[in-house]
């Protein structure tokens, strides 16, 4: 076909009245709908994935048909003949997770509270308990002839070749009953002597008990021994595979630590309940100890960790505390983790100022400790638990992951002779670790290629080439089979949410999409994919963010920038984001002709130990900076107008909105700040010790970085949101800030309370009252 002027025109024509019809019929964005229920708005993405024993299926939670909770499903490792499963075998089929014998042909596992055998050849399951009490942490023994498990905090094994259940711990409340034989009081002693010289039917009742506790003594030798935990707690206890030791930690709570109370206001009783929740920083903690039964000798003893030195949490004068003079070290300790061979274990332990953690050599037979890693941050050390730590094929090495060269990277160490060895090195982050079942090849993931993305590697034993197997753009969660020949992977871009694909387990492979989670009503509206960009700080650091732009940009125009809560988290990254209604948002905003930048500040997951840390000592000194430097990055290279920037975030977003709105309000016109914490010495001790030390120890790192202290600098427009049964940021919170509001005369302000909610809503008509006052706020505030 020839094309003539006159045809050229009438394609022009149809084009753009095709253009203007998809325009039209653009679904338009409002806070009630993006508020609206997700499962029924956006739909409900595949989750809790697992393989079957025998790698021919692929099970996992799933709602495509919108009703009240979530059903199990199954899919071939083909990709084909995905179904819901039945009622029955939901409650009698195997449950995922448990742990394998050292032959991979069996699995235990617990539902329910109960403890149940799987033969991984012929799915036969068998069940071993069914009690009222909870049965859990069930194991195979080292010989592969027990499970054992816990119930009541003491330890447990069960015969699998004749049924019998033998108690391995008898731990008992309260203090080691006095032997009468034994009375040391002389005065007492004087009595009992007395009685028995004088009468005889003492002397024959006393003979008679003296007989029975003889009886019970040696009857007792065959049962285990009874250790008395006083008004201790006992948890973490381990059984060494020659099954004669059995270590436990014990914790000390202390009792007059203040529980804080929550007020419930709206309850079906009609009455105002109180919920207890936590300590605040700063509280003492409890205290932890190791112990060794050694079941064979029939003693018990503690482990000495004296060996790691006295701790000095001295904070230097110049920083502005007193310094505390050296002490003990309290340490937590985790393990043991027992090589295959059973001939050799290590411990973790953490120092609970947080600022140390060690592996060590642990012999069970002396309880002595050898340290052969020993990671130190002037700052904090990074995790809770013991991170990812195993032993390596030969018995001899130990593998973990460590941030000691700035990012978290896997190393091997010497059991032997502490020889380290890296064996990935580069400004990214191991964040997963698996080892391959012929113990040749490791599996990790990483966010190697870049910060916003998460991808699966191999890499051979000893280290070298890291291979990519996964390749589509945004974060992959992979589940290989047990035959490792599969992965069910739960794939998300950044502005598409999770789904289920399946694909070989090697590099090149095509992943095959198995689920379709979204609404037909939710695919209607095109959801922009924001930016990942970089911005200089004024520091010289690289602040990586997400950038949304209208598509016709407007001179001079608003913008807003989100601040993401949890502070150690990530968000300007490629995959859907938890902070899902927050992107519709910003949708919407956008639709607006708001420019909006949502950025990953000092202190956000990701990007290495430094980042990490920069908060040290001061929360809403350079995360608070990051978020200036991106405003004037707006201004500068995005024509947004420096008089029409607005702020908001929820946690420690509000938080930062508050101290943005506080100590810089010449850039921020209005900010909206979420169940913020106002004052960091009445949040929880775990989180902000980390990061601000303790109140009575660091007062001046507290009230440089607590809102409450800065409330006078408010000149913009400020909204405040609260849930009033919030058990994490407590509604005190934002109460003892109002007050000092009000008494500083301030009227630019508001307080909007909702009365069910705690930290995370869940209704969906708070969360469309909270966003409409948002949009509110900014449109009144930012817009000509």
């Amino acid at each position: 076909m020839r094309l003539t002027p006159s045809l050229i025109g009438t394609l022009v024509v149809f084009v753009i009245s095709q253009f203007n019809v998809s325009a039209q019929t653009k679904p338009e964005l409002t806070v009630e709908k993006i508020m609206q229920d997700p499962a029924q708005w956006i739909g409900t993405s595949p989750s809790n994935v697992y393989w079957s024993d025998d790698s021919k299926q692929v099970y996992f939670q799933w709602n495509p048909e919108k009703a009240k909770r979530d059903s199990l499903y199954t899919v071939q490792a083909n990709g084909t003949n995905i179904k819901k499963v039945g009622e029955a075998y939901r409650r009698k089929g195997p449950a995922p997770g448990g742990t394998y014998n050292l032959q991979r042909t069996k699995r235990v596992y617990e539902r329910e509270g109960d403890i149940f055998l799987l033969d991984g050849k012929t799915g036969q399951i068998w069940q071993i308990t069914k009690t009222v009490e909870r049965e859990s942490a069930p194991a195979f023994t080292s010989s592969g002839r027990d499970i054992t498990y816990l119930k009541d905090n003491n330890l447990y094994a069960w015969n699998i070749d004749n049924g019998q259940t033998r108690q391995l711990t008898d731990f008992r409340k309260g203090r080691k009953p006095t032997d009468p034989d034994q009375v040391k009081d002389k005065q007492e002693r004087f009595l009992r002597d007395q009685q028995l010289e004088l009468l005889q039917i003492i002397q024959k009742r006393e003979e008679d008990r003296r007989q029975q506790r003889l009886a019970q003594k040696e009857w007792a030798k065959s049962r285990p021994k009874e250790i008395y935990i006083e008004d201790k707690f006992v948890d973490n206890i381990v059984l060494s595979p020659d099954e004669r030791y059995i270590t436990y930690r014990l914790v000390t709570r202390p009792a007059a630590s203040k529980m804080a109370q929550v007020p419930n206001y709206v309850t079906a009783s009609g009455y105002t309940e109180e919920i207890p929740t936590r300590t605040k920083v700063g509280a003492t903690q409890p205290t932890y100890e190791m112990g060794v039964y050694d079941s064979k000798a029939d003693t018990t003893y503690l482990v000495s960790f004296k060996s790691l030195g006295a701790g000095n949490k001295t904070i230097p004068a110049t920083q502005g505390s007193a310094a505390l003079a050296s002490e003990a070290r309290k340490v937590m300790a985790f393990g043991p983790y027992f090589s295959a061979d059973g001939k050799r274990a290590v411990l973790v332990a953490k120092s609970q100022d947080n600022k140390d953690r060690w592996i060590m050599n642990f012999d069970p037979a002396k309880g002595n400790v050898r340290v052969l890693d020993h990671l130190h941050d002037e700052a904090w050390v990074n995790g809770f638990g013991p991170g990812l730590i195993g032993w390596m094929p030969d018995n001899e090495k130990v593998w973990f992951v460590s941030e000691e060269s700035g990012y978290a990277q896997l190393y091997t160490v010497s059991a032997s002779t502490g020889q380290k060895t890296a064996l990935t090195s580069g400004k990214f982050e191991v964040q997963g670790v698996q080892l391959s079942k012929d113990k040749k090849t490791w599996y990790l993931t990483t966010n190697q290629m870049h910060p916003g993305e998460q991808h699966f590697y191999r890499m051979p034993l000893a280290g070298g080439k890291m291979e990519q197997i996964t390749r589509m753009t945004g974060a992959h969660e992979v589940t290989m089979s047990p035959d490792e020949k599969k992965l069910a992977i739960r794939y998300s871009y950044s502005n598409k949410p999770w789904e289920l694909y399946l694909m070989d387990n090697k590099p090149g492979a095509k992943p095959v999409q198995v689920t379709k989670s979204t609404t037909a009503e939710f695919n209607a509206y095109p959801w922009r994919e924001p930016e990942v960009i970089t911005y200089k700080a004024s520091d010289g650091a690289e602040v990586h963010a997400r950038l949304y732009k209208p598509a016709t940009a407007t001179a001079s125009g608003p913008a807003v920038i989100f601040v993401h809560g949890a502070g150690y988290l990530q968000n300007a990254h490629k995959w859907w984001s938890t902070y899902f209604r927050e992107y519709m948002f910003h949708n919407l905003l956008v639709d607006k002709g708001y420019t909006v930048l949502d950025i990953d500040y000092r202190g956000s997951a990701g990007y290495g130990r430094d980042w990490r840390t920069g908060i040290y000592r001061h929360m809403g000194g350079k995360d608070l900076s990051d978020h200036v430097d991106g405003a004037k990055m707006l201004v500068e290279k995005h024509g947004v107008d420096p008089k029409r920037i607005g702020i908001y975030g929820g946690s420690y977003g509000g938080f930062i909105t508050l101290m943005a709105m506080f100590t810089q309000p010449d850039v921020f016109a209005a900010g909206a700040a979420l169940r913020s914490v106002t004052d960091w010495s009445h949040y929880n001790h775990g989180y902000t010790s980390n990061i601000l030390n303790e109140p009575q120890a660091d007062s001046l790192a507290y009230a440089r970085s607590s809102p409450i202290y800065f409330a006078e600098g408010l000149k913009g427009a400020l909204l405040m949101c609260h849930g009033m049964v919030d058990t994490n940021v407590h509604f005190q919170d934002i109460v003892r800030l109002s007050q000092r509001l009000i008494e500083l005369k301030k009227e630019n302000w508001e307080l909007a309370v909702y009365p069910v909610e705690d930290h995370g809503f869940i209704e969906p008509t708070s969360w469309t009252d909270e966003y409409k006052r948002i949009l509110k706020l900014f449109e009144t505030n930012l817009k000509k």
